[in-house]
């Protein structure tokens, strides 16, 4: 597979609750609303997510996102008043998770940093 773009949806049973807990969660409006009950962020230039109103499924969503400075990730969510668990992977690197309103949870793990030299 060579995938060129990721575009993962988390359902939630309350659109506008939803809508403003990310909202907190990301620090930012969404990008786009296409259509009614469905907010979209672009995260980077290939990766978005989005939330979509959908009561059946809401609360089974699993996000995993790898960033640069999870620390300062863990400062910015405490300041929006989301709390967050962290904990210690078998393999050494830190993970947050958080949950939204209805239970999805979105996990946060610093990109290793590689021990290979630059080409």
């Amino acid at each position: 597979m060579n995938a060129t773009h990721l575009f993962a949806g988390l359902p939630v049973s309350n659109y506008d609750a939803a809508r403003g807990w990310y909202e907190r969660l990301l620090g930012r409006v969404p990008d786009r609303l296409p259509k009614r009950g469905e907010a979209v962020w672009q995260l980077t230039e290939t990766s978005l997510i989005y939330v979509v109103e959908d009561p059946a499924r809401a609360g089974s969503g699993l996000l995993t996102i790898a960033l640069d400075g999870l620390e300062e990730q863990l400062a910015n969510l405490a300041d929006r008043g989301i709390p967050a668990r962290s904990e210690l992977l078998a393999n050494g690197l830190r993970k947050a998770t958080v949950q939204d309103p209805d239970g999805n949870a979105i996990s946060f793990f610093e990109t290793p940093v590689s021990d290979e030299p630059a080409d």
